[in-house]
């Protein structure tokens, strides 16, 4: 956990096991690259056992003077994954022991809120019950980009999307969503902005009363390696010359604020600061309480 001023913020973690192959991930990343940046930091962004990425699957829960708010919603139970075995009908309690042990119940949440809706961001907003997915944090309203909603809904009409249909489509059968301008805010501590590139709509999310405290940045920046090689894509983003622009122009602005970022996938602690560093950034970890 960590405090900023009256809010705090609590990473919940779902999976921590290296599963992707770092030049499969990366597609422009060559083996030389690899090779000398995993040298120069070591057991940082790669596992130093096995060569492959350190990515794990987690949530942030921001907690304001008004709102318990649960930002993604990570990979999730029983749900059909055919193309990613290692997430395929996972049956694991990891995710809402950990939210429990952090002091939360799923009755506890005024608000879901999503920054993209890929599979490993959205798993969570449903549950398997009596053979029917239901929202499984029943009090939440779940707040979603209109616009990335009608992306995936359009995908989903031309072949089945899963995370879309199991995830995303029962919350609005439910009555229990919120599409919203890519700029939405709710209250005044937490405001989505947009970060297109990684999914046409995706946005980070800024907490802060006024100024900008912390970001939580989804999958804008997937690992420390992409500081160093901002340009570096990832293999599902969707316009990946537009997520590169979208990178540094966010990694500059945060350079200067000197917010809190929280990361979706970065090595423990996963949360830190950026400064600049020759024609990419350095990472400076911060540790929460």
């Amino acid at each position: 956990m960590i405090t900023l001023g009256d809010v705090t913020i609590h990473r919940i973690l779902e999976q921590d096991t290296p599963i992707f192959d770092p030049l499969a991930f990366f597609p422009g990343l060559t083996p030389e690259v690899m090779e000398a940046d995993t040298a120069a930091h070591p057991n940082e962004w790669r596992d130093g056992k096995t060569g492959l990425l350190n990515l794990p699957i987690q949530s942030y829960v921001v907690k304001t003077p008004h709102h318990t708010v649960l930002v993604d919603t990570c990979v999730g139970n029983h749900k059909e994954r055919p193309t990613r075995a290692f997430w395929h009908m996972r049956d694991d309690d990891a995710f809402l022991r950990n939210l429990a042990a952090a002091g939360f119940a799923p009755e506890d949440f005024d608000y879901v809120m999503c920054t993209h809706l890929h599979v490993d961001h959205v798993g969570w907003n449903t549950k398997l019950q009596d053979g029917r997915w239901v929202p499984t944090f029943p009090n939440a309203r779940y707040v979603f980009s209109a616009a990335e909603e009608a992306y995936w809904r359009g995908e989903n009409a031309k072949a089945t999307v899963h995370p879309y249909a199991d995830s995303v489509l029962p919350i609005i059968e439910a009555n229990r969503a919120e599409l919203v301008a890519d700029d939405h805010a709710i209250g005044d501590h937490l405001r989505f902005t947009p970060t297109p590139g990684h999914t046409p709509h995706h946005c980070a999310i800024e907490v802060g009363r006024g100024a900008t405290d912390a970001v939580l940045s989804g999958d804008l920046i997937h690992s420390p390696l992409q500081l160093r090689y901002p340009d570096l894509g990832m293999r599902a983003d969707v316009d990946g010359a537009q997520g590169a622009a979208t990178r540094r122009k966010f990694l500059d602005c945060h350079c200067e604020t000197r917010a809190l970022l929280c990361t979706a996938h970065f090595p423990v602690p996963s949360m830190g600061r950026v400064a600049r560093a020759g024609d990419g950034y350095a990472w400076e970890t911060v540790q929460g309480d």
